[in-house]
């Protein structure tokens, strides 16, 4: 039960910031947050099994269903080779695009409502995949670059996610660990949640920019880390402002 009311609030906090997000902008940096974070896991032996971009605009420029349709063509045109499916009724359409190579895949969605005024379009792109290679930086900051200025009008937010596991056993309680890594990451706890085998943390860092709020105050960092049991694996999740990969 305790593990169910641990999952819904994480997917509560996401929906929350998510919403809340709106219109909020970043520019990418040059280095990316995902490539800091690996770096840090890289140094702490944590060994990284996936990995993940997100990007969101409310598209406030496309006022009608027939703009909507209008930027999907050109998306179209301009990404022929991904796989394109497209679902509507009344009260929603959706068209989602997907591009997977080796152990990468790309995913556009372009989610539409109407309303009584006009269309609310939201465009979602994500990249993810597995393990973790030190070349990913360079073509992630390339591929980041390219896919934003053809998806979106303006300067989406980002969001970056790395799940790992640690190499060695865990010497230190969960707790333990949680505060050394805010430490490594030069981060404030501004809340958390405890229990036994599980462990989460929202937090502040001076490493990262593009805050979000919660509970009045600025986040801009989750971390979360589980223990699977005796013998098994401890894995970690770390996100930037929020954790985007299930676990």
């Amino acid at each position: 039960m305790k593990y169910i009311q641990s999952i819904l609030a994480i997917i509560g906090i996401f929906s929350f910031i998510v919403l809340n997000l709106g219109n909020k902008t970043t520019v990418a940096n040059s280095e990316l947050d995902l490539t800091k974070i690996a770096s840090i896991l890289q140094d702490e032996n944590i060994f990284i099994t996936e990995w993940s971009l997100y990007a969101r605009e409310n598209m406030e420029n496309l006022r009608t269903l027939e703009d909507v349709n209008t930027y999907i063509e050109v998306l179209k045109k301009q990404y022929p080779n991904w796989y394109w499916t497209s679902t509507s009724s009344e009260q929603h359409q959706e068209t989602v695009a997907v591009l997977k190579r080796n152990a990468q895949k790309e995913t556009i969605k372009i989610l539409s409502t109407p309303t009584k005024q006009q269309v609310q379009t939201y465009v979602i792109y994500e990249v993810k995949g597995n393990g973790w290679k030190s070349e990913l930086e360079k073509d992630l900051n390339h591929l980041l670059v390219s896919r934003t200025s053809d998806i979106f009008h303006k300067n989406s937010t980002i969001f970056s996610c790395l799940k790992g596991e640690f190499n060695d056993k865990i010497e230190e309680s969960l707790s333990e660990e949680i505060s050394h890594l805010l430490a490594v990451f030069h981060a404030k706890e501004v809340e958390g949640l405890k229990e036994q085998n599980f462990i989460s943390t929202s937090a502040y860092s001076t490493m990262f920019d593009n805050p979000v709020e919660t509970n009045g105050k600025d986040m801009n960092l989750q971390i979360g880390i589980r223990n699977q049991g005796l013998g098994e694996k401890t894995t970690l999740v770390v996100g930037t402002p929020i954790i985007t990969i299930e676990y």
